[in-house]
């Protein structure tokens, strides 16, 4: 028999090369660390953002501000009722006008449009969300404001240039990921385009199209911008779409920011959590929109 002499040495110079995964290995590892590390770091602003608000508004956080107005000069008790009431009003006008625009809008991107167009289209989309939304404010201002003062509408048009191309491009989106093979048998059936889209199409990504739209809604409620340019604060009741004077939750904590009374300074903190639950709400809304999409 002839000895074979082991050598540990050789043995692991071996051992490596028949493993070319163990680096890849080591760099897998890293790599998560690292990106672990990243997510750790980007969400320690957001926590610490959502914290303070809540430390900083909770203590007005009772049925009152739920209930009441706002309080005058010298007292300590109000509530913040009537900007929540004027904030679902101009959101309410701007999603009437935003979301049938915008829907449609994404339809014919996906269904009728030619590739060249819906490229321009999409770009054009694409462009108007990366508008500052202080334009949008002085394009309704010179619009609305000049020929017929300010106004809950003015407001509401304002935000729906906002909201439009969230919703056209979620929108189209969800079109898009509804298989054609769907279209297809429908067609083959005998329904027409229009049927198809309506009956077919659209019930199948309905989830997708809540989801844009509950963005675009939350979006709208935190602005402050365009309604500089578009209401006039007040601390009653609003009384009306075309109303001059309407009270909102994001105007509300500029104005009561700025203050010097502490008191006023405390409203406006809990405004800004009011918004932020409002924000988180449709974001809650969004997800589980989402998830039952993915079912």
């Amino acid at each position: 028999m002839t000895d074979i002499n082991y050598n540990p040495q050789s043995a692991s110079i071996i051992n490596l090369k028949r493993n070319p995964k163990r680096p890849r290995e080591i760099f897998n590892k890293v790599m998560t660390v690292l990106s672990g590390s990243c997510i750790v770091i980007t969400l320690i602003p957001l926590f610490a953002v959502l914290i303070y608000v809540f430390l900083k508004g909770v203590s007005r956080l009772n049925l009152d501000l739920f209930t009441k107005l706002p309080p005058a000069a010298g007292q300590t008790q109000g509530g913040i009722a009537n900007a929540i009431l004027g904030t679902i009003l101009v959101v309410a006008i701007a999603s009437l006008i935003a979301v049938p625009f915008g829907i449609l809008a994404a339809i014919y991107l996906s269904e009728f449009s030619n590739p060249n167009d819906a490229k321009n289209i999409r770009f054009a989309t694409n462009v108007l969300s990366g508008v500052p939304s202080i334009i949008a404010g002085v394009f309704a201002y010179s619009l609305l404001v000049l020929n017929m003062g300010f106004s809950a509408f003015a407001g509401g048009v304002a935000l729906s240039v906002l909201m439009l191309p969230t919703i056209v491009r979620t929108t189209d989106e969800a079109l898009q990921i509804v298989p054609k093979d769907i279209r297809w048998a429908s067609v083959g059936v005998g329904a027409s385009n229009y049927q198809t889209v309506l009956q077919i199409v659209l019930p199948a990504a309905l989830p997708g199209i809540i989801t844009g739209i509950t963005l675009a809604i939350a979006r709208a409620a935190g602005e402050t911008a365009p309604l500089l340019f578009t209401v006039v604060y007040s601390s009653n009741w609003p009384r009306g779409p075309f109303a001059p004077t309407v009270p909102s939750l994001a105007y509300l904590v500029y104005e009561f920011a700025r203050s010097f009374d502490e008191v006023l300074q405390e409203y406006a903190w809990a405004g800004s959590l009011v918004l932020v639950f409002l924000v988180l709400i449709t974001s809650i809304l969004s997800r589980w929109a989402t998830r039952q999409q993915q079912f």
